[in-house]
């Protein structure tokens, strides 16, 4: 560019600054100037606009592991489990309500009304249940308006109301899996303890002494006994199979899934389920960022001397406490493991991209 123009200068024509017309007035090649630069400038600053948001975008919803960061979003306080006694909801038949709050960023909220209670103590599969729309107002409080319904968060309490002249007051209540913290049996093997990473090759500590998943265990089992707890990370942007994604692979075959499907209804590709074969008689789910647990007996499948398959692998699956499988037989191996094949086999903790950990890792093994 340069040489252009000392080769345009040296012919004595004269050049103008880029945008400058010719024959024009000093005050309007200066404006017409101004306006060209503004424009570059305008330009250049939504690319990179552009371009921040796209990024951001494809770097996926945000995932915070530390429990205090979590505690730090306003929305933390809201989520969660509410429950009230003695009442009963205006088409239910339960003398109790459930509710379960799901946060789903900037302020928005699934509120999901159980007739009879919480999942595991009184609600079952097939009872009354129904969702509302709950959102954050701009005096900062979370309120229901929906389809006749009206209610009010604040203190770790939920105030409802329904125009027909129904009204009650939910409490929030913090469960806990009843194995939670349980002490490894005489004749278990600790794979994990939160002093080491031995038995899990290439594994990561995670926080509070804990294993982030992606992992195989290095010792191999066939019919055994499994504890383990897990924790969710907080992920309210996330949707669907995006939202903390774990799954726990017994015989490295079997996926017992792991993911943040707190209220939901329970299928098997969400958590609890067997992914790909069976839902949850129940979902158990807790709120992210709550350790839970499974406990889970496996039968593992029987194989003739040429390597034939004569009788299926079993299954029963304790989540956090409650029986959501029941000596199941597994017809056949879930996606994202080994093929079905003889063992001894390690036991996966599926990374899936998100950070879930898992704490108090011991088994039991019957053969």
């Amino acid at each position: 560019m340069s040489a252009v123009l000392g080769s345009l200068q040296q012919e004595g024509r004269r050049v103008l600054p880029w945008g400058v017309r010719s024959g024009m007035g000093k005050a309007e090649n200066w404006e017409m100037l101004m306006m060209r630069r503004l424009w570059v400038l305008v330009t250049v600053g939504l690319t990179i606009s552009a371009l921040h948001t796209t990024c951001r975008l494809m770097a996926g919803p945000r995932e915070v592991v530390d429990l205090e960061e979590a505690k730090a979003d306003p929305d933390f306080a809201v989520q969660g489990e509410y429950l009230a006694e003695g009442v009963r909801l205006p088409e239910g038949t339960k003398d109790k309500i459930g509710a379960q709050v799901v946060a789903l960023g900037s302020g928005k909220f699934d509120v999901y009304l159980l007739d009879g209670g919480l999942p595991g103590e009184g609600w079952q599969r097939g009872d009354l249940r129904f969702r509302l729309r709950a959102e954050r107002n701009p005096e900062g409080v979370v309120v229901i308006d929906d389809g006749g319904w009206k209610g009010r968060f604040s203190d770790g309490k939920l105030e409802l109301a329904h125009e027909k002249g129904f009204a009650c007051q939910l409490v929030k209540v913090e469960r806990k899996s009843p194995t939670l913290g349980a002490k490894p049996p005489e004749g278990a093997i600790v794979l994990f303890d939160g002093t080491n990473l031995d038995w899990f090759p290439g594994g990561k500590f995670g926080p509070e002494q804990s294993l982030f998943s992606g992992v195989i265990s290095k010792p191999a089992f066939n019919s055994c006994q499994i504890h383990l707890e897990f924790r969710l990370t907080w992920m309210p942007e996330a949707r669907g199979q995006a939202r903390s994604n774990s799954g726990v692979y017994v015989h490295n075959c079997y996926e017992i899934q792991v993911l943040d499907s707190f209220g939901l209804e329970g299928l098997h590709n969400e958590c609890g389920g067997i992914y790909s074969i069976k839902d949850p008689d129940v979902n158990m789910c807790f709120p992210p960022m709550t350790w839970q647990t499974y406990d889970i007996d496996f039968i593992a499948p029987k194989y003739d001397e040429s390597g034939n398959k004569i009788a299926n692998a079993r299954i029963t699956v304790r989540h956090n406490g409650v029986v959501i499988h029941d000596n199941f037989e597994l017809p056949r191996a879930t996606p994202g493991g080994q093929p079905e094949g003889p063992g001894p086999r390690g036991i996966q903790l599926q990374g899936h991209g998100c950070h879930v950990h898992y704490r108090n890792i011991w088994v039991v093994p019957k053969d």
